[in-house]
């Protein structure tokens, strides 16, 4: 087991130490949310290279001190629409773009008020798209005592020390940029499908 901040649309890292734990607890009371930034914040790969996209929120993000369970989403700019545009410019021409793309608008133009909630029905949508045995819960709900910590050690704007490996998949634009890691599980999701698995695990082989 291991115990992580929320986040959105995690990074194929991520996602990577997620399948190898098995269970994984979400501290739904993590506070300081900017030192976790991808707690509302991701990034893809489109025709013009990376682009990090950013859910905004109600309140100062600086130093936030409300706990998780407690951050609002504002519905500032509209950025769902730009989401939503972004991520079809992104990976309309990916192979499984067609497949995921109505259940994942469906998110992204929803009308969550709580980025919590946000964030784990993006996450129930990857689990179940791909087929991933791992199992999310939030901390409050279970004994996370003993879990492997690993808040503030990935998912941060400092590379992770983590025994992980950035194992090269296709991406439907390497072509024009070459392969680019840690990018959001959606990346590893729209380029793979249900076969990122077998990525997810190659990663946790620490042998070169």
């Amino acid at each position: 087991m291991i115990l992580t901040g929320s986040m959105c649309a995690g990074s194929v890292r991520y996602y990577a130490a997620c399948v190898e734990a098995g269970v994984v607890a979400v501290d739904t009371a993590e506070v300081r949310l900017p030192l976790r930034h991808s707690h509302h914040r991701y990034a893809i790969a489109g025709p013009n290279g990376v682009q990090q996209l950013t859910v905004p929120l109600v309140g100062e993000t600086n130093a936030m001190p409300v706990p998780m369970r407690d951050v609002r989403i504002s519905e500032h700019a509209s950025w769902r629409r730009l989401h939503w545009g972004a991520l079809f410019s992104a990976y309309g021409r990916s192979p499984y773009f067609d497949y995921i793309a109505p259940d994942l608008e469906a998110i992204v133009m929803g009308h969550q008020q709580w980025l919590l909630d946000y964030n784990e029905q993006m996450q129930q949508l990857v689990i179940d798209f791909m087929g991933l045995p791992v199992e999310m819960t939030r901390a409050c709900d279970i004994d996370a005592h003993g879990a492997t910590d690993l808040r503030g050690k990935i998912g941060t704007k400092k590379p992770d020390r983590l025994p992980i490996v950035d194992v090269p998949y296709y991406q439907v634009w390497q072509e024009r940029h070459g392969f680019l890691p840690g990018l959001s599980i959606l990346d590893l999701l729209m380029n793979t499908g249900r076969e990122g698995i077998i990525t997810l695990m190659k990663m946790n082989k620490t042998e070169r």
